[in-house]
């Protein structure tokens, strides 16, 4: 196989935010403030947020798309370094993606790496799709998977904008 014939697998994006990575870290681990997850678009769904914040522990919260189109997404946490990292199966059993909890290793991965910068936060989310899937089922995942995570992202940024500065 030659360079030119590698299908990429992974993908990683990078936000300065104008917030603590104690905030960040936060936002992505406290059900009371993962809001900013939802679609501004639509309602917000009666299921209520889960969030079980260990190694094992899983998040799960309903995505509702329009109105033919809702499901479970979240993920099961697979590392766990507060206000510095935070690793996870993407997915929920009954949701989207599908999550096999028998074999965490077959669903999507991400990881937020935070780090403190004279400006903010510095935070990477690094995505990558299990090794074990066909390249030809490949590039259909990148136009939702990396579009859908930077409107994500771009929702916490707005929600962290919004939100007053901490004494």
């Amino acid at each position: 196989m030659t360079p030119a014939d590698h299908t990429p697998r992974s993908f990683t994006l990078t936000w300065t935010l104008d917030a603590p990575p104690e905030t960040v870290f936060g936002a992505w681990t406290d059900p009371a403030r993962l809001g900013w997850f939802y679609n501004p678009e639509q309602p917000i769904p009666d299921e209520p947020i889960e969030l079980d914040l260990r190694v094992g522990g899983a998040w799960r919260q309903m995505m509702v798309i329009d109105e033919e189109t809702s499901y479970f997404t979240g993920g099961v946490y697979r590392e766990i370094v507060p206000n510095e990292r935070l690793t996870f199966a993407w997915g929920a059993t009954d949701g989207w993606p599908r999550l096999d909890l028998e074999d965490l290793d077959q669903s999507p991965q991400v990881t937020l790496h935070l780090r403190q910068t004279p400006s903010g936060t510095k935070m990477t989310l690094h995505c990558e799709l299990p090794a074990d899937l066909p390249d030809d089922g490949v590039p259909g995942w990148w136009p939702m998977f990396r579009g859908g995570m930077h409107d994500t992202v771009d929702r916490l940024v707005a929600e962290l904008n919004r939100m007053p500065a901490e004494a």
